[in-house]
């Protein structure tokens, strides 16, 4: 399951992105991406900061500061947010990309047939998931906006 945390960035950045999209974008306060959001502000300070430090959005000081994507939302891979706030995708340690580790109660990785089964399991996910962009989010909004109006 992804954690509120990850639903608040996910929020977040479909705001910056549509802003992106708009006929011409500006920089967001912190409440006016909490507000159009639906997310507390508090919440989302820190949140943002993370993101930015990745290299997703991009911050500007001043009168006219706020917040900005700093990529195409088609080059913001949903697996990368993922990792960035969430941590390690892998459902065991000893599959992780990013974080391996031998569980400690294995003799043979090798022959290990709960890594076998899952590491088959994940890589299904994996490819899936790797293939998900922030792009993807904002047409999967404009499909259920679009399937609603014509309900």
């Amino acid at each position: 399951m992804i954690t509120q945390k990850m639903k608040y960035a996910l929020k977040a950045l479909l705001v910056l992105a549509d802003e992106a999209a708009s006929g011409a974008p500006q920089a967001l306060s912190i409440e006016q991406v909490a507000k159009r959001a639906g997310t507390p502000k508090r919440f989302l300070e820190h949140i943002l900061l993370e993101i930015r430090d990745a290299g997703v959005i991009a911050s500007r000081r001043g009168r006219a500061g706020g917040y900005l994507l700093a990529q195409p939302p088609s080059e913001v891979k949903l697996a990368d947010l993922l990792r960035l706030i969430n941590g390690p995708l892998a459902p065991l340690p000893c599959l992780s990309r990013t974080a391996y580790q031998r569980c400690p109660d294995c003799t043979d990785e090798e022959t290990c047939r709960i890594r076998r089964t899952f590491a088959d399991v994940f890589s299904g996910y994996l490819q899936i998931i790797d293939s998900l962009t922030l792009a993807d989010l904002m047409r999967s909004d404009a499909l259920s906006a679009q399937v609603i109006a014509d309900a």
